[in-house]
């Protein structure tokens, strides 16, 4: 059977769009896919947000509680990933605003503004980090 004589023009056992399967992930698509993931870790770090405030509102022994959640080692972990996601999220975002008007398209480009946004993410992420413990007296 010919492409033609196909009621969708393709050939049987061919994708209808391009898939994991049919090709392999490039830099510039974990990219992409990577900011999808930290709006959606956003999300959860705001749920959070959302528990520590009302906690705080609620009483002494509701905040007591929400801040030994918060500061015991998982709680460090996810608001350390949370501040990853945040700062990927935004100098990603810059990186679209500047496609938004035209510049940055070329394949090097794409890809340098990529890294640029990686490697701001870890400056960030740690100078934050480093300035909150050096706030907090190193606890």
């Amino acid at each position: 059977m010919s492409s033609q004589d196909h009621p969708q023009g393709r050939p049987q056992g061919r994708p209808l769009s391009p898939h994991l399967q049919v090709y392999r992930p490039q830099y510039t698509s974990v990219i992409s896919i990577f900011h999808r993931i930290t709006g959606v870790g956003l999300w959860a770090g705001t749920l959070l947000l959302v528990y520590w405030l009302v906690a705080t509102a609620t009483g002494a022994e509701a905040y007591e509680t929400a801040r030994d959640l918060i500061g015991s080692f998982f709680g460090r972990l996810f608001l350390f990933g949370w501040t990853v996601a945040l700062f990927y999220h935004l100098c990603n975002g810059i990186r679209h605003l500047f496609w938004d008007i035209g510049v940055g398209f070329e394949l090097r480009d794409a890809f340098w503004s990529g890294m640029a946004v990686l490697a701001a993410t870890v400056i960030l992420t740690m100078a934050t980090w480093i300035a909150g413990y050096s706030v907090m007296g190193g606890g």
